[in-house]
């Protein structure tokens, strides 16, 4: 990723991580890499980790950002993600993938959301 492109990437995953803070979600880890990929965040609440796929663009596009995250991205993120749960005290906890769309608003940004984006 160019330099201008990875500071936008970790703009976007520090205000996705406030955005989950403000929910009351605990950041356990953040850019948590395995030889399958890199796990963007991985945070936990009420006794569940979600793992959230943060995709940053800098201004609108034909394209959602999260339509980034296709099948083989999914099947990466969960490979990474069992991985984790293998060298994790949550391993039995109820995991959920989210992808977070973060984009520019008047100001500041704008977060969208898509909770349970895709299933183990």
């Amino acid at each position: 990723m160019p330099g201008a492109d990875k500071a936008l990437g970790r703009k976007g995953e520090a205000v996705a991580a406030e955005y989950y803070r403000r929910q009351g979600y605990l950041l356990l880890n953040h850019n948590y890499r395995t030889r399958m990929g890199e796990l963007d965040l991985i945070l936990y609440k009420d006794g569940s980790l979600v793992i959230a796929e943060v995709k940053t663009r800098s201004g609108p596009g034909p394209v959602a950002p999260g339509a980034a995250v296709d099948p083989r991205k999914q099947r990466r993120l969960i490979a990474a993600a069992g991985y984790y749960l293998q060298n994790s005290p949550f391993a039995d906890s109820p995991v959920r993938f989210d992808v977070v769309e973060v984009t520019p608003a008047a100001g500041g940004w704008q977060v969208h959301c898509i909770r349970d984006a895709f299933q183990c």
